[in-house]
């Protein structure tokens, strides 16, 4: 579909090197997507919230394969928490798919007029933020999304819920930057990473979703290639597994749905002292 080939040219970053073309058949590999959450040990009710959308289109004018996955931490204790985390998620997705992927099945051309990808993403998080500030006072959400068409991801990043790039040969690379008190002072060089780990105010966060006004998004655009995986997770699992942990999980494990499994048990017998998500991309091969 043009719409979408051309939003694709449109933002492509002098950051992102060897993106294929989007002309291209897209690979007979489909995208895939799964996931798993978890209560953990130590809580009663799970405020975290995952959500994931996929879709192809093949046949005359095929698009590139697209999802979309989000992932709520919720705050503020049971309901707020819960609450806050499941409208983030929802209505980042809502405004997504409104104002990128349904206006495809139309093949409508792009616009000089229409928002870019990284605008969308943008005003998606920022419609969240105000619906959670409007709707649960007193409740907050991280939310890190990934919106993928074929091997690229655009991922959009509020808290600290983190997305990672994980590879055989490297292991993880987190992408995401933390917005908590102690994820800024590992920033700067005034705490070390083992430090962090244990500070009192490691979940105190400086931004999160549910702040009155105009809110700051992170935003990152990468090119997923063979053999990667992007992996999103909440704190109920980095906060618990160490990243060696879960690159091996993630890199032996037979399916992406097993790695998933595997990583919310261990985060359990680490102790499970959160809820626990994770989610598991991997695009479709060339």
């Amino acid at each position: 579909m043009q719409f979408l080939r051309n939003l694709l040219r449109r933002d492509e970053p002098s950051t992102v090197s060897s993106v294929p073309s989007t002309d291209a058949p897209v690979a007979s590999t489909r995208l895939r997507a799964e996931w798993a959450t978890d209560v953990g040990k130590a809580r009663r009710h799970n405020e975290d919230a995952a959500l994931v959308i996929m879709a192809a289109c093949d046949g005359d004018e095929a698009a590139p394969p697209f999802a979309l996955c989000a992932l709520a931490d919720g705050m503020g204790g049971h309901q707020a928490g819960e609450v806050a985390s499941a409208l983030a998620a929802r209505t980042v997705a809502h405004h997504i798919v409104s104002h990128l992927y349904l206006p495809t099945l139309v093949q409508q051309e792009h616009g000089a007029d229409q928002p870019a990808l990284n605008e969308v993403l943008t005003n998606a998080v920022q419609a969240a933020n105000n619906r959670v500030a409007d709707q649960v006072p007193g409740g907050g959400t991280t939310l890190t999304c990934a919106l993928l068409l074929g091997p690229r991801a655009f991922i959009a990043h509020v808290g600290d819920s983190r997305a990672y790039m994980v590879t055989e040969t490297d292991g993880l690379d987190q992408i995401t930057h933390d917005h908590s008190l102690v994820g800024r002072l590992v920033e700067l060089g005034q705490l070390t990473r083992d430090g962090a780990a244990t500070h009192p105010q490691k979940n105190v966060l400086y931004r999160a979703i549910g702040q009155p006004g105009v809110l700051e998004v992170e935003i990152h655009v990468r090119t997923i290639s063979d053999g990667e995986r992007l992996l999103l997770c909440s704190d109920g699992l980095w906060g618990m597994v160490s990243d060696t942990e879960m690159a091996d999980i993630i890199t032996t494990a037979p399916s992406l749905q097993a790695a998933c499994d595997r990583l919310i048990a261990a985060a359990n017998e680490a102790g499970g002292q959160d809820n626990i998500t994770a989610i598991l991309v991997e695009p479709p091969r060339s």
